[in-house]
């Protein structure tokens, strides 16, 4: 998670049981905020103090969310966890015709199956 108000996001959900680490921000080369700004090293020792099987990237949907869950993906998938990230795409109630493409494309890369 980028920022602690994220986790009350995800509570009201009532779709997630497990822990949670707020980085503190995304990475953000232009404005000096590299991985040493965040709370990278502290997410990597919880890691390895704890017993973690998956860890599940909640970083925004943008360019600094992107890049931070890449960077995280490259550093975690290493140590043998299951590296996933949340879904985008389009929200419930949205209509097709007005979704730009970069919000279409992911939303059918994040396709499922439906259930028969």
């Amino acid at each position: 998670m980028e920022d602690p108000r994220d986790i009350v996001a995800v509570e009201r959900t009532h779709e997630f049981t497990g822990r949670y680490h707020v980085l503190g921000g995304a990475l953000n080369p232009i404005e000096g905020i590299g991985p040493e700004q965040l709370r990278v090293r502290e997410l990597l020792a919880r890691i390895e103090d704890e017993e973690v099987a998956e860890v599940i990237l909640c970083t925004n949907p943008n360019l600094e969310g992107d890049t931070t869950a890449m960077y995280l993906a490259r550093l975690l998938k290493p140590m043998g966890l299951s590296v996933t990230r949340i879904a985008s795409g389009l929200p419930v109630g949205g209509d097709l015709e007005y979704a730009d493409e970069l919000t279409l494309g992911r939303a059918l890369e994040g396709r499922r199956e439906v259930g028969t």
